[in-house]
Order: structure tokens, then sequence, then C-alpha cells
């Protein structure tokens, strides 16, 4: 199959267009295209109305296209200013370094924007909207007409995501040309002007954001509808008590954490970011000690945990980044399914490799895993795909409980969408599952019962039948909240 077939795609000036598709649709490989860093094997770029062809990304650079990459291409060790002009510094005679002139230079670029940043700090003290904010000032220094940004929005959110969204709005002002690549719909019809949707490397179509609805931009995307975003949930009714927390603290992290997850029960943890939620899962899984407080798991007290103890214990944890976390991207599909099992698979201090092959394929024919064989590095799969098989491996174990540390960042609507089925099924077959997310309408749509936190504290509970993105946010910032379990 082509990456890309065939595709035609236009955009102009004082225009964000959206790029959209499932993940493996062509998206980044076309992204790659126009700044440079592929070269096509047929057609045609046309740039200000002249035909023309990039050897490297610094010359699609020269030629005014700039990319931001979702994984910042920023040095942390050098300050907000030397980042900016990294490379295109300045200077003075004999060669030297204009400090005053590039200080003065990235200063007006930050303050074209909008943005208040000290030009002196080093961009590791930074936090991520910042850095988002260095990136596009190192664009505009590059006098870049055509930015094209990918997944944007995967590292903000609130505040910080409405700052993103102003920022844009004063590039398209300005007459620059967004390319912008999301796998939100909401944020789309938010920010876009055109969305042109790809499946599977071809073009699917071009449309007008304010013409058409979400239902019809997500049908192109899936090739078919998802007339409910979430699967309806289970019944209610008393069932076992899989994980309780009596007053978990970690000083200066977590305070008096307690709460309780049953089996068959989807219980969605909200929060901003800090609030102590990825904090809370490493605990629970025994990656980080406690000071004080009682873990209870199926009835018996965890004195002292290690994620080796927990694993064994029946913890499966899904972290919050799969990059760093979640895989090991050298190694094959086959290996990383198998990791959590090892110990049932092997004689001795050799892996039965028959066993591991008819595991894995087992696992990707389960999941809907799509991949040319189960040797792939899974580096090369789709972040969808990747997800799923995080999601397999954890689950191979048959965990009593399964924590799951955003569990579809990254990913597009479809795999979204079986994600949550996968979800509802365990549930119902018994798994105690806790997830935390940032998306609202995936906690009030998938949790059985809402845990809100703020600042390390639980600050209520909430029912989702019951409650609105309001009001979680409301709590999530500390100005409203009440007992757990109060009505």
């Amino acid at each position: 199959m082509l990456a890309l077939d065939k595709v035609d795609f236009s955009c102009n000036t004082g225009e964000v267009h959206a790029v959209v598709g499932e993940n493996g649709a062509g998206k980044s490989t076309l992204m790659k295209v126009l700044a440079g860093a592929y070269r096509p094997d047929g057609g045609k770029i046309m740039l200000k109305g002249k035909e023309i062809s990039f050897s490297s990304p610094r010359e699609a650079q020269r030629h005014g296209i700039s990319i931001i990459y979702q994984e910042f291409n920023l040095i942390p060790d050098l300050t907000v200013a030397e980042n900016i002009f990294l490379g295109r510094e300045p200077q003075k005679q004999m060669g030297f370094i204009d400090k005053k002139m590039l200080y003065e230079r990235a200063k007006e670029l930050l303050e074209n924007l909008g943005v208040h940043i000290d030009l002196d700090v080093r961009v590791s003290e930074l936090g991520v909207a910042q850095q988002q904010m260095v990136e596009i000032a190192k664009s505009l220094s590059l006098k870049a007409d055509i930015i094209i940004m990918d997944e944007p929005s995967a590292v903000v959110s609130g505040k910080e995501l409405e700052s993103l969204f102003r920022i844009i709005e004063t590039l398209k002002e300005s007459g620059k040309a967004i390319i912008y690549i999301s796998h939100r719909i909401d944020e789309i019809f938010q920010i876009a002007d055109k969305a042109t949707v790809l499946k599977d490397g071809k073009l699917v179509g071009t449309v007008d954001t304010s013409e058409v609805d979400k239902p019809t931009v997500v049908r192109m995307m899936v090739g078919r509808n998802l007339s409910e975003a979430f699967p309806s949930r289970g019944k209610a009714g008393e069932k076992k008590e899989v994980l309780e927390l009596k007053n978990v603290t970690r000083d200066g992290i977590l305070k008096n954490v307690s709460l309780n997850v049953r089996a068959g029960e989807i219980l969605g943890i909200a929060g901003l970011v800090g609030a102590g939620r990825s904090e809370l899962a490493r605990v629970i899984f025994g990656a980080d000690p406690i000071d004080r407080g009682e873990i209870i798991l199926n009835g018996k007290r965890i004195k002292k945990s290690t994620p080796k103890h927990s694993i064994a214990s029946g913890i499966g944890y899904v972290t919050e980044n799969r990059a760093h976390d979640g895989l090991v991207h050298s190694l094959s599909v086959r290996k990383n399914l198998t990791l959590p099992i090892l110990d049932r698979i092997k004689k001795w201090f050799f892996v039965k490799e028959g066993q591991e092959r008819e595991f894995s394929k087992g696992c990707v024919d389960r999941f809907n895993i799509i991949a040319p064989s189960i040797e792939q590095e899974v580096r090369y799969l789709s972040g969808g795909n990747q997800q799923k098989v995080i999601l397999a491996k954890w689950i191979s174990i048959k965990p009593s409980l399964l924590i799951l540390d955003e569990p579809t960042r990254g990913i597009d609507v479809g795999a979204k969408s079986e994600v949550y089925s996968l979800m509802r099924r365990l549930a119902e077959q018994g798994t105690a599952i806790l997830m935390i997310s940032s998306e609202l309408p995936e906690i009030i749509g998938m949790s059985d019962r809402i845990l809100v936190m703020h600042d390390g504290e639980v600050m209520g509970e909430l029912f989702p039948e019951k409650t609105s993105e309001e009001q979680i946010l409301m709590m999530a910032t500390g100005q409203e909240g009440k007992t757990p379990g109060e009505e």
C-alpha cells in the first residue's frame, strides 16, 4: 500500500486548514513531504504559483515552510532567545554573535505573539505550553509563511489551549497559512476554516467546517457512523471491592487520598495538570512510595509494593506516556506483547518462542492490531495500534485492577471507539478499571463514578448522569467540592 496515493491538497494565506484522519491515514507523511523531510515519488508541489522541489527540511525553511512537531526540537540547556535563533544568530564583525541584537529580535517576536517569557531562562525550566510558544516564535524567526502544527493540542489543555488558539488566530490575521493536524474533532470546528480528510493514504475530501457537522467528518475519517461515542454502561449493583485507599499521603504530592474501586466498575479520575492524578497511579502500582495511609488490594493490605509485586498481584498499568514508559520501541510487536508474561512462557533462562508467537498472534487478532507481522518493530506502528499493543500486553496478565492513564491520548476517533468498547467489555467481565483522563467528555461518557482531584487532594465524587463539564472544572480548580460519597 502506498503511504500517499495521488493526494491533492491546497492551503491559502490567512487560513487555518486542518488535516485529519485515523492513525496511518498519511497525515504525517504528507506533512513531511511539504516540509522537505521526504521526497515524493510523483506529483507536483506548487508554492505561490511556481513548481518547486525540496531536497531537505532546511531548503523548505528557506522557502517559508516550517513544521512544529509534537516532540519539540529545542535544546534544553540553551536559553529561550538562543533556541529561537539557534544556527541563525545575528553576528557582529569578525563572526562574533551579536547577543544584544539576538535578544532584541527574540523579544520582538514574543511580543508580537502576546507571549511573556523570560528570554534568559533555560528551556528546560519552561512548562510544555511555554516551550510550544518558543517553537512558534522560532518558526516566525524563519520568516515562515506556512506553519505546520502536528498535534499541537496533545500537550496542552484548558487555558493553555485557549492561549494557543489565540496565537493561531493572530498568525492567521497576519496572513500566515496554518496547517493544523489533530485528532480532536471538537477543536477542528473551533479553529479551522477547512478540513482535509485522508484515509489509507488517499484523499477522502476537503470541506468547509462552516458547512458540515462533526458526524460528517467522523464518517469521512472512519468510513462508518459512530452514532454513539461511548458504549452503554453496565448494570449497577453491589460488587466486590478490588481496591481501597485510606488516607494515602505522599508528602508534597498526595494528601489523604481515600477511594475504592469495585469489580466491573470504571472509576474516572479527573483534574487539571499537576493535580496528582498520575502520581496517584504510580503509588497504587508501587512505582512510588507512600509516607502514610493504607492500600488494600482484594482485601489484603499492601505493606510495601513494587511494580513487580503489583503485576504478580494482578495490577496492570497503562502509563500516560507510551513513548517513554509504555513500549520498548526497538523491540518487535511480539516481544512487547509478552514482556509481562515472560515467567509463564520460559523454561530456565530461555523463552519458548513457539508459545510466544502463538500468544502474540492471538493478541493481534483479538485486539485488531494492524501490523505487517508480529516481527515488526513497534516504533513503526501508528499511535492507535501502539496503544492497542500496550493494552493487550497488560490485559494478558488478566488483571483484577487495570489503571489507564490517558488511555486515548493521541489516537484517532476510530481507535478511540475500539478502546472504549474494549474497556467496557473488560468491566463486564469483572475487571476493576481506574481511568485517568483530561478529556471531560471521556470522563463523563466512560465512568461509572468520577473523583475530581486538585492539588493532590480528592475534592469530591460525582456521578456521570448528574454532572456536567462545568461542575467538574469547578472542582478541578478548587472552587467547589464535597466529601466523596456525599449526596
